[in-house]
């Protein structure tokens, strides 16, 4: 009788811990952290036009670092096939102002901070729901001391704007918050 206990009270705590596994394994939940928040079923692709620089004052190497972020930031974050036309969604638009303003003054009436503006105009197009398309306007500043040149800070302040304002355009098209 002895045996037949140990081997039933054996068979249910394998049997326990089969079902307890199978359970674990079954229940995973699942997070993502990218912030898009995407119907999959209904968007696949997205396209992604050049935006040129529209505005007065012009660095030139400003629009491929804008347009490679921008294009970057989906393919990274997203599961969209980019595409050159048709997409599902569509992105177009254009760098309207890159400007500098003396921002601070110093003691000796010399400006001391220079802020460095970027705003970008973005048309945003989803054919699977139109109530979401949108035009609006995105931008970033930043500073930097005066009596730095500008051409020494210029690429590692544009990039910083840029990060702002592809972040800015990412949240606002697919992340929905």
């Amino acid at each position: 009788m002895d045996s037949r206990k140990k081997i039933h009270r054996i068979i249910i705590r394998h049997t326990c811990a089969f079902f307890a596994i199978v359970a674990l394994v079954s229940c995973t939940i699942s997070y993502k952290f990218n912030g898009a928040s995407i119907d999959y079923t209904k968007v696949k692709t997205i396209q992604i036009s050049q935006f040129p620089i529209r505005s007065a004052y012009v660095w030139a190497p400003m629009q491929a670092i804008f347009n490679n972020q921008l294009t970057d930031i989906y393919a990274r974050q997203t599961k969209l096939t980019q595409v050159n036309r048709n997409g599902d969604l569509q992105l177009s638009g254009e760098i309207t102002e890159y400007s500098q303003y003396n921002k601070g003054i110093s003691a000796d009436g010399y400006s001391s901070q220079v802020q460095l503006k970027m705003t970008v105009n973005v048309r945003f197009v989803n054919n699977s729901n139109h109530d979401e398309d949108f035009e609006q306007r995105f931008s970033a500043t930043t500073q930097y001391d005066s009596s730095q040149q500008l051409t020494s800070v210029q690429e590692e302040l544009v990039t910083q704007m840029v990060k702002d304002i592809v972040d800015q355009i990412f949240n606002a098209t697919v992340a929905n918050w």
